[in-house]
């Protein structure tokens, strides 16, 4: 869950997140290398009287240089960039596929793999909630999946564009109406994690948050069996 004043990415739940971190933790560091080869360079030139009489001596091994350093940067970065991407795009055999399609101002979560179940989450309204319950994050129905298991996640739009996102996850996904996008979710642990839409959709935008919550597998089939 996020906190109050938080600076930092929110604790990881799964293998996604945790790419997204190892990424932002990689970047950052070429970063401040970088940041701090440049301080050195401009403290050094305007700190130091130049003795050069010919502009020119040594020109070929300086554009050797600044050609060089930026393509090894470029590379650096480019590497794990396309790995993240690659694994955090990979489905394998899920467990489980969940269809969202995202409406104004609300998702539909349809389950089809072995039975068929489809239900509206709408946002609690203030005045609704219990004690301990996050203002405009709680829904009446969450999604719900298995922890530990891989599930994919389809994802559409019924009127206009939306995005499903879950920070904690790592995740966010357009919801482009007449078209499908998919994305594979795993959680690492049990519990209730919260995001919202992601992207401009009409006057009530802010209200249509996301709810997921991910049980122990003999739970997951107790409430598809009770809900059915």
């Amino acid at each position: 869950m996020p906190y109050a004043a938080q600076l930092s990415l929110q604790e990881a739940t799964g293998p996604t997140m945790e790419e997204v971190i190892f990424l932002h933790d990689h970047v950052l560091l070429l970063t401040c290398l970088m940041s701090l080869v440049i301080m050195m360079f401009a403290l050094t030139a305007t700190t130091t009287t130049l003795t050069h009489n010919d502009p020119t001596e040594e020109v070929e091994q300086l554009e050797a240089a600044w050609t060089a350093a930026p393509i090894m940067i470029l590379i650096l970065t480019a590497l794990p960039s396309v790995r993240s991407l690659y694994l955090m795009e990979e489905v394998f055999d899920p467990y489980l596929t969940i269809k969202a399609t995202g409406h104004q101002w609300y998702w539909n979560y349809e389950y089809s793999d072995n039975i068929q179940m489809s239900f509206d989450s709408y946002m609690i309204q203030t005045k609704d909630l219990q004690n301990g319950s996050p203002r405009l994050l709680e829904v009446d129905n969450r999604m719900v999946m298995p922890a530990g298991l891989q599930a994919r996640v389809v994802v559409t739009a019924e009127d206009v564009l939306h995005s499903w996102a879950i920070p904690s996850l790592g995740v966010k996904v357009d919801a482009v109406p007449g078209r499908l996008n998919q994305i594979p979710l795993t959680t690492s642990r049990v519990g209730v994690f919260f995001g919202q839409c992601s992207e401009i959709c009409g006057a009530n935008h802010s209200f249509m948050p996301i709810a997921m919550e991910a049980v122990p597998l003999y739970h997951f089939e107790q409430w598809l069996i009770k809900d059915q």
